[in-house]
């Protein structure tokens, strides 16, 4: 079957990575779908040599992917709450936001940014298409519609008497980019809600980080596609925008937050410059840059599962410790199960009791975890380790990712 690339439309000839077929990563089971078939896509990534986008083709749309019981809540993480409150603060100060200003977050999940908004006063609206997550937001008292964002939505949301009649100040989408197949029109709808001299801010995991850093558990159905800077600001410049700010973030294991305006509106920066200078010594448009990576994946997941035996062997308890969709990707790729990981403890109310994606792992809460005395824990969401280590310091913690590392 031949697949195409969601930006450009050539035909995508060039394997980066393959981590065999898997369940989509965030779609937890009950103790009754155990007893029932387990739907599972390939997970193989291809670079599009025309425009380098690298990139997952679409097996399940996005409907199937973003259920209505959508298991992740920003809020779980106290770190990336803290993440989203420090970007309210200098948001605010470097466009001059107020209460006659209008922000609005596309996939506002929990309400996690929008409620450093509110507190301060400043009109909000989130747009997410998963039930629960924006449920928890309208607690919180902000205002969420449940639909998928695109051209459609941005041109209902701006109309006379529409919820952002005139269009947003400021436009936010932290993780999302990644996550939507039609990547052209998300990013054509950004460009039809933004105000004249309004601003956009775009954070997402940066390829290269992920290339250098060995992350291909990132890898997963949720994400369509793996970004860089220049391939971002191409999409941006077919939609009417230009990139005009970056920064660097070291939040999911290196990322990048991108300030984009209408074209000729502003001149971008000279970090921009920066960036993109990195990414040209970092050879992300040469297929040489992508050669060793399933060679390195492959080192990854043997190390793990050469240390998960041995502490078999010595009749160690390993337990894990944090159910997030990257270990999911981590476990099935490595061929995982109970026998070797008893059970993976996690925060979110919403994954407790339920069991990991194909490898059926079941997640228990941290008090269930403290009562099997466990010698000691994997941390799956290795990028949140400083935060864990301080909130787990009683325990020996261990990583995989970019290889096995044990934490004194």
């Amino acid at each position: 079957m031949s697949h195409f690339c969601r930006h450009c439309g050539a035909l995508l000839s060039h394997e980066v990575i393959d981590l065999g077929h898997q369940p989509p990563s965030n779609a937890y089971l009950s103790v009754e779908q155990l007893l029932l078939p387990e739907i599972t896509y390939p997970l193989k990534v291809y670079v599009c040599t025309e425009c380098w986008l690298v990139q997952l083709p679409a097996h399940a749309a996005a409907e199937d992917l973003f259920t209505a019981d959508y298991a992740y809540f920003s809020s779980t993480s106290q770190s990336w709450c803290a993440h989203a409150e420090r970007f309210v603060t200098a948001a605010i100060a470097k466009l001059g936001l107020g209460p006659h200003s209008q922000v609005v977050e596309l996939a506002s999940n929990d309400g996690y940014l929008l409620q450093y908004m509110q507190q301060r006063g400043i009109p909000c609206l989130g747009i997410e298409p998963t039930h629960a997550t924006a449920i928890a937001a309208r607690v919180k008292g902000i205002e969420t519609i449940e639909r998928f964002f695109g051209t459609a939505l941005a041109q209902e949301l701006i109309g006379e008497g529409a919820p952002v009649s005139g269009g947003a100040d400021l436009v936010v989408a932290n993780n999302v980019l990644a996550h939507v197949p039609d990547i052209n029109d998300f990013v054509a709808g950004i460009t039809r809600l933004l105000k004249p001299q309004g601003r956009a801010s775009i954070e997402f995991p940066h390829l290269l980080q992920l290339l250098k850093g060995n992350q291909f558990d990132t890898i997963y159905h949720e994400h369509y596609s793996y970004l860089s800077l220049r391939v971002v600001q191409r999409i941006a410049e077919q939609s009417g925008l230009v990139v005009v700010d970056v920064e660097e973030l070291s939040t999911h294991g290196g990322s990048l937050r991108v300030w984009m305006a209408h074209q000729d509106t502003a001149e971008s920066s000279a970090t921009v410059a920066e960036v993109l200078a990195a990414e040209v010594a970092g050879g992300l448009e040469k297929v040489a840059a992508y050669a060793d990576f399933q060679q390195r994946a492959e080192a990854a997941k043997y190390g793990l599962l050469e240390w998960l035996l041995r502490a078999k062997r010595q009749g160690k308890r390993v337990l894990g410790y944090g159910a997030a969709a990257k270990g999911n990707t981590l476990l099935n790729y490595a061929g995982i199960q109970a026998d070797l990981l008893e059970a993976v403890a996690d925060r979110a109310v919403s994954k407790q009791g339920q069991f990991l994606p194909g490898s059926h792992i079941p997640v228990i809460s941290p008090e269930q975890m403290a009562d099997l005395k466990p010698d000691e824990l994997l941390v799956l969401p290795w990028n949140l380790i400083d935060e864990l280590r301080q909130q787990l310091s009683e325990y020996s913690l261990v990583t995989a990712i970019p290889e096995l590392k044990q934490w004194s």
